[in-house]
């Protein structure tokens, strides 16, 4: 396993992380498929277009509006106001994604880039770069 940290540096935030991801698997060594894990309630791991920097902030912005963070929450340990959105944003997303490999490369289409996505930050996270056989 590999891993691979990062610093957030907004609340709602989508990283690209594909070169990272890339990186940490290295040489195959007979690997079929990257497994990529975030180990976070708040956070989570998606596969959507890199070309245009302007879709990653179109998702954050709408999965703020999707799950707003003014309605009557419970859980609200943190401070600075609830982080309930946080959780339920990285739900809707995922904590994990699979990757098929082809020689060692991440086999992604043409537009497609790994992101991490923020949902409580800033803050320093990790990421799980494991492969498969």
């Amino acid at each position: 396993m590999q891993e691979i940290t990062l610093r957030t540096d907004r609340r709602t935030q989508l990283v690209d992380i594909t070169a990272l991801v890339q990186e940490a698997v290295g040489p195959t060594n007979g690997a079929a498929a990257a497994l990529v894990y975030v180990p976070h309630t708040t956070a989570a791991v998606t596969i959507n277009e890199g070309a245009d920097p302007a879709v990653a902030r179109d998702l954050e912005s709408a999965l703020e509006k999707v799950v707003n963070d003014d309605w009557d929450w419970k859980h609200v340990e943190d401070p600075d106001g609830p982080n309930a959105p946080s959780h339920i944003r990285a739900s809707l997303i995922s904590s994990q994604i699979l990757v098929p490999l082809n020689d060692g490369k991440l086999a992604l289409g043409t537009w497609q880039g790994i992101f991490f996505c923020e949902f409580d930050g800033p803050r320093e996270r990790k990421v799980y770069v494991t492969e498969l056989r």
